[in-house]
């Protein structure tokens, strides 16, 4: 699929500034839809939408198709009239600078039971027939989600495979039963994941308008403690208990020497073959209906993933096993057309997973970081002048360091090779990189915030391979100033990057 010349930032909503823990849909985010359009940029890139799991990873969502909750902005509920001014007061717990998941998840999910009640109270006959068609709509997916959600709340530190063996294995009466007594959670859950979606179809539209298209992502792999495994644990590679016999993760690389363990469940990929990849294409589609652009995590996945042990201690004792890339992707375009697909074609990357990204009209990623790293040498394919029109180029991801960060921790002979490269002195080395990028012959470059505001490894998003301590990062508008949407509309003129004609108005603010 070919894309235009552009490029973009990516930030995820959770770093956003707001007065309730973390960001949100709230009016940061039309903010920075402005504060792009200023800098000349048309793409926002945001890490996964869902829940988040383990070590507070959006990539470990409890749901492959519902919306994080906590992305919800409570102050549109209190304007609807369905939350009260009280549970709008920050607790001396929330962080401006970072967030503490831990009271950040307390304070908003009490202030969400609140509107739900205030909605069940006082809601229109408009907004109660809205909510009915949405849980009609979403019904593939919604009624387990939220029996699920319900019945996590009721059995806490435990895995669904865990639960009482009738619930475990989803006997009909034993569902029938828990829907009848969780009714009212159940409800909840719906109620969270209805405003959700309609929050961001306003904010979507709104930042459509304004010419800023958003990026996405897709995990290619779920946690195990999901509604998606529970629902259909056929799917999946888990023995008679429901616990999974093998899991994801790649080998030792430059992030680790021990390789990454992730530790979700890998799929029984014949069996989503036998229903024709019906699973992945809803999902697909259920991604595309809430963004622009796709980018699919962990791409060489589908070419041939690293198979772990589930008993193994680290991601060490593992293989590479085939996967079908070629049907699935082929099974997706024939039901949804051509796929707005970016793919995350990182890591350990063969020609056989170069040849299946090309044979689907895919766009690769190039991460200029990578480019000078002790491995690398005058043919890497992260280098600029080997960059082809059909990829996205970075300074960095989320899972880098800052570019700051990443220059004070190179060797000194390395060092001089990017100096060099670049004909730079390093004294302004994340806006070095972004110039590179955006010269870039690649039809879309992005540029991770971090970077855009020139900030050290400790702004860093997320460490793989560490479990604690990550995704926390937050920036607030003081640290901003008009000087790097000045410099981003400078650079995004000079290299054809404008989402407008030259000649429209040029203040950035």
């Amino acid at each position: 699929m070919q894309f235009p010349r552009v490029s973009g930032v990516l930030l995820h909503l959770t770093s956003l500034p707001g007065p309730h823990g973390s960001g949100d849909l709230g009016p940061s985010a039309y903010h920075f839809v402005d504060w792009l359009v200023a800098g000349g940029q048309s793409l926002w890139q945001m890490l996964p939408l869902g829940g988040i799991g383990l070590g507070n990873s959006p990539y470990m969502s409890s749901s492959a198709f519902a919306g994080n909750p906590l992305l919800i902005d409570l102050a549109e509920l209190h304007r609807q009239g369905w939350l009260d001014s009280a549970a709008l007061v920050p607790i001396s717990d929330l962080s401006e600078q970072t967030v503490n998941f831990e009271a950040m998840m307390a304070f908003r999910m009490r202030a969400l039971a609140l509107a739900a009640a205030g909605f069940d109270a006082g809601a229109g006959e408009t907004d109660r027939e809205d909510f009915a068609v949405f849980c009609q709509e979403q019904s593939a997916w919604l009624s387990d989600y939220a029996l699920f959600m319900a019945l996590q709340a009721q059995h806490p530190d435990q895995a669904w495979n865990q639960w009482p063996q009738p619930l475990a294995e989803r006997e009909p009466l034993a569902l029938a039963q828990a829907r009848l007594a969780l009714a009212g959670d159940c409800l909840f859950w719906q109620f969270c994941q209805w405003v959700f979606f309609r929050q961001w179809r306003a904010f979507k539209a709104y930042a459509n308008a304004q010419g800023v298209r958003i990026v996405g992502d897709i995990p290619i792999f779920i946690a195990h403690q999901s509604a998606e495994v529970w629902a259909r644990p056929g799917l999946f590679e888990l023995d008679a208990a429901g616990r999974p016999t093998v899991i994801a993760g790649v080998p030792p690389d430059g992030f680790s020497a021990t390789g990454q363990r992730w530790g979700n469940p890998l799929y029984r990929w014949p069996a989503h073959g036998a229903e024709h990849y019906r699973w992945w294409i809803a999902r697909i589609r259920n991604t595309c209906a809430l963004v622009d652009l796709v980018r699919l995590d962990h791409f060489r996945g589908f070419e041939s993933y690293w198979e772990i042990p589930a008993s193994a201690p680290t991601a060490e004792q593992g293989r590479w096993v085939a996967a079908p890339g070629d049907a699935l992707l082929q099974a997706a375009a024939q039901a949804l057309g051509a796929l707005p697909i970016i793919a995350e074609d990182l890591g350990v990357i063969t020609p056989e997973v170069d040849a299946l990204r090309q044979r689907h009209g895919l766009p690769g990623m190039r991460v200029l970081q990578f480019a000078f790293s002790p491995e690398q040498d005058a043919s890497s394919r992260y280098l600029p002048h080997h960059h082809t029109a059909d990829s996205v180029v970075y300074t960095g991801t989320h899972d880098n360091d800052t570019t700051g960060g990443w220059w004070h921790t190179l060797p000194g002979a390395t060092r001089e090779h990017v100096q060099d490269y670049l004909a730079c002195d390093g004294h302004d080395i994340a806006w070095d990189l972004i110039g590179a990028a955006c010269a870039s012959v690649a039809d879309m470059a992005i540029y991770p915030m971090q970077d855009v505001l020139g900030l050290s490894g400790e702004h860093r998003m997320n460490r793989p391979g560490v479990g604690e301590g990550n995704w926390a990062w937050r920036f607030q508008w003081a640290q901003v100033g008009p000087e790097p949407a000045q410099r981003l509309r400078h650079l995004a003129r000079r290299y054809h990057r404008l989402p407008r004609p030259p000649g429209e108005a040029d203040a950035a603010t």
